[in-house]
């Protein structure tokens, strides 16, 4: 099982991860409020700006005050091989 950091000593698992998103766009946001209101919501940003939402796939949503660019440097994934697949 790889655990990832995802910022001040918190890890998730690399398998149950979905996506990693910004939390700057209007959909987002909705998905934050609604798992916060179904009690789905673990934030891990220690009151920091949140950078990156990590979707699970048990339905969480995590709030991480890692950049998604940094994130998955940790997970080993670069981004520019991901934009030149797009």
């Amino acid at each position: 099982m790889q655990l990832i950091n995802i910022g001040f000593g918190n890890l998730v698992s690399a398998q149950r991860l979905l996506a990693i998103v910004s939390p700057d766009s209007a959909p987002i946001k909705r998905l934050i409020q609604e798992a916060r209101d179904r009690g789905m919501l673990i934030d891990a940003t220690y009151g920091r700006k949140t950078a990156a939402v990590l979707i699970m796939d048990s339905d969480h949503v995590v709030l991480s005050a890692l950049p998604a660019e940094r994130l998955a440097a940790r997970m080993g994934i670069a981004i520019e091989n991901l934009e030149e697949e797009l």
